[in-house]
């Protein structure tokens, strides 16, 4: 963005309208200048400049940067013809900034996700030779253990053959998603009723019973961690558990470089970066 540009120019990539929506409202006197009423929609505009559009001060930035705490019901896009985009969550007037995300999160992950109008900073910050932290909160079904903190520090070998590189899985604890009343002697007899019913069907050999078994169990637990990885791939860390024989229940981003999801943003809504958040953003 230049140094000076037409005040009917910086209304409309501030989101206040179309030129001709902004025209209109500069002819009835609705816009002032540095405190006086400017009718003139090519007047050059300068940063140092004020504007005040009806009762509103505005402040003009070069760039914008906000932060969102993404929905589960949206895809990471600017538009789409059939699903819900994380765009349909900003008001208009952020709609007609030309805001757009920095990366992506799946359709089902929540947390942060950033926007911003500088495409040259997103650019960079998203380059695979541009490496920065991102921290998840994550619920997975199953027991995590050692070795799937070990395979994180190692990197693990994706369902299409690729190499993650080396991560970090930090263990909070489990919790054990069974009913009272279902010991193991229980779902063993459920179990047995049910292969014995597949047998018929489908002659199931009984000697994989216990291994069956331990996998029903071990499935009624739900384990908690934080997990920190430097890459983005499709669908990365749910994909590396899977590649561990666990299935991700709930995924949610926290942190991206230096800036942390707000924890008084509601699923859904969103906030303009401080000054302190983009200085550390851009200068990380």
């Amino acid at each position: 963005m230049s140094n000076s540009e037409r005040l009917d120019k910086v209304l409309s990539n501030l989101g206040y309208g179309s030129r001709t929506e902004i025209k209109r409202d500069i002819s009835k006197g609705k816009v002032m200048v540095n405190g006086n009423i400017c009718k003139d929609p090519s007047t050059k505009i300068s940063f140092s400049d004020t504007i005040q559009h009806y009762d509103e001060v505005l402040i003009r930035k070069e760039h914008y940067y906000f932060m969102m705490n993404k929905a589960p019901d949206c895809i990471t896009a600017t538009e789409d013809p059939r699903e819900k985009t994380v765009m349909d969550y900003l008001n208009e007037r952020h709609k007609n900034m030309n805001l757009f995300p920095v990366g992506r999160l799946d359709k089902e992950t929540e947390g942060l996700l950033i926007f911003t109008t500088n495409g040259k900073f997103a650019h960079h910050y998203t380059s695979p030779k541009h490496l920065i932290d991102k921290e998840y909160y994550v619920e997975v079904e199953g027991i995590l253990s050692d070795s799937d903190v070990q395979a994180f520090r190692e990197g693990v070998i994706l369902d299409d053959g690729y190499k993650t590189l080396p991560g970090k899985l930090i263990l909070f604890g489990q919790k054990d998603e069974s009913s009272p009343t279902q010991g193991s002697d229980l779902i063993k007899e459920d179990l047995v009723i049910k292969e014995k019913k597949d047998l018929q069907q489908t002659s199931i050999n009984l000697l994989n019973l216990d291994q069956d078994i331990n996998i029903l169990i071990n499935s009624s637990k739900i384990s908690y961690a934080k997990v920190i990885i430097r890459e983005g791939k499709y669908r990365q860390i749910r994909r590396m558990f899977q590649a561990l024989g666990k299935h991700v229940i709930y995924l949610r981003r926290e942190k991206m470089g230096t800036v942390v999801l707000d924890p008084n943003l509601q699923v859904g809504s969103y906030r303009e970066l401080t000054e302190v958040e983009v200085e550390e953003l851009i200068s990380g």
